[in-house]
């Protein structure tokens, strides 16, 4: 069982944000190493295990959002730069269960919480 989960909504569009590149990073004093990358399915989810249960530590993680390259994909024209080009959001593992981390996002906008 996967100890970690994303899936990203697309909110500008109402549907679920396909095709969006993402990576898992664990954070390790001022370095970050990666754990996980990835394109979401047509759900919108990651696919397959962003931490599988033999991988699984508590710690700092952060999971980083291709957010302006995902719009641009979907034919929206952004401003140069984009006011989101890469979301990141940084979280905590604390215990041996699982967590899971939805985005919700426009080219202007997200948010984001710890879901089930």
């Amino acid at each position: 069982m996967s100890r970690l989960s994303t899936h990203v909504l697309d909110t500008a569009h109402g549907r679920p944000g396909a095709g969006m590149r993402f990576a898992l990073y664990k954070l390790e004093g001022e370095s970050r190493v990666k754990m996980a990358e990835g394109v979401t399915t047509a759900d919108g989810r990651a696919p397959g295990e962003l931490l599988p249960e033999a991988t699984y530590q508590p710690g700092r993680y952060q999971l980083v959002y291709q957010v302006a390259a995902y719009f641009r994909a979907q034919g929206v024209t952004l401003p140069e730069p984009p006011f989101l080009d890469e979301v990141t959001l940084s979280f905590g593992l604390a215990n041996d269960a699982h967590y899971h981390v939805p985005l919700l996002v426009s080219p202007f906008g997200y948010t984001s919480y710890r879901g089930s």
